[in-house]
């Protein structure tokens, strides 16, 4: 194993004290590292919090910010954080108005999330996310997992949040947002998380997982790489198939890197995707390329699709200003 580090024990300690530090002007550490928060709060507006294991960087705490989240716990590598963090930052972004809570569909994010529902006392309200079309459930989850369709979630209701919208009516376009966002990736090597010090499981030269997880979970099988061209049908078959009359229309399409594939790679994606939803119907109104629901070292990328409508749209294009998206402002 070669990373950068002093200590696989001190990995996350060192990153999150050099994350803050180089994005102080918008984000700031609670106590012991519990949490990322924005430096500026606004009274009266609901705040959202999310959260999850690190090594999906710059997921969550990079999209900490206007337009977005208000706090982020980050986990131990792969690993939920505790519901004692989840409270506190709850505690410290809650100004008056309550707090929503959107949590991937992960069985120790789920269930740590309501712990700490149930010892905040406050308002709260959560938003599930559950994108990946892959598989029905796997390793970490019980049901779909939440994969890149949480970065979607979590901009659009962002935005609405900046509107002064109250928790209620937060809660039901997370809900519709999630309902309307698929998403499926492959793999082309393993991730290697760094208290194993050894890739997460082995891969083939030749071969390719479809429909891998965000941890390195087994997808639908393993086989033979093949053209680009043909993974994007396969997997915009999928995510069309499921999300039903809402891939024909407008469509927001993301293609998300799992940290290792270099963005000449994802941008031929992006291209081969694109071509495959037109034919099937839809126009893609708006697009993200890059890496931003990563798996450590991990060489693949994911597919997602957002049916949209025009609140939807207008939304995503509202001013965001986080360390990992910005523009508007």
């Amino acid at each position: 194993m070669k990373k950068f580090l002093n200590s696989p024990e001190t990995i996350l300690a060192d990153a999150l004290d050099g994350f803050a530090t180089a994005h102080a002007a918008l984000v700031t550490l609670g106590s012991q590292r519990q949490f990322v928060r924005r430096v500026a709060l606004t009274p009266g507006k609901v705040g959202l919090l999310s959260g999850g294991g690190s090594g999906h960087e710059p997921l969550h705490a990079g999209f900490v910010g206007h337009g977005m989240l208000d706090a982020a716990c980050p986990g131990e590598v792969f690993t939920a954080p505790t519901p004692d963090q989840m409270l506190a930052a709850a505690q410290e972004i809650d100004t008056g108005a309550g707090v929503l809570f959107i949590v991937k569909n992960y069985e120790g994010d789920v269930m740590n999330f309501d712990m700490a529902r149930e010892m905040f006392g406050g308002r709260v309200e959560t938003v599930l996310t559950d994108d990946d079309v892959a598989v029905e459930t796997s390793t970490y989850s019980l049901g779909r997992r939440g994969v890149a369709g949480t970065l979607v979630v979590e901009k659009i209701v962002g935005a609405a949040a900046e509107q002064g919208r109250d928790l209620a009516s937060l809660a039901a376009l997370g809900t519709r947002v999630n309902r309307a966002t698929r998403s499926m990736g492959v793999a082309l090597t393993s991730c290697t998380v760094p208290a194993a010090g050894h890739p997460t499981f082995t891969i083939g030269d030749d071969e390719i997982e479809i429909g891998v997880g965000i941890h390195g979970e087994p997808g639908r099988r393993r086989e033979r790489l093949r053209p680009a061209d043909a993974l994007a049908e396969e997997m915009i078959a999928a995510i069309a198939s499921d999300l039903g009359d809402a891939a024909s229309g407008e469509v927001l399409l993301l293609v998300n890197g799992f940290g290792a594939t270099p963005l000449m790679e994802l941008y031929l994606m992006f291209h081969a995707a694109l071509r495959v939803l037109e034919r099937r119907g839809a126009r893609v109104a708006r697009s993200l390329v890059g890496n931003y629901v990563t798996s450590l070292d991990m060489a693949g990328c994911s597919l997602t699709v957002t049916g949209l409508d025009a609140e939807m749209m207008a939304l995503w294009d509202a001013p965001v200003h986080t360390p990992a998206l910005r523009w508007g402002v």
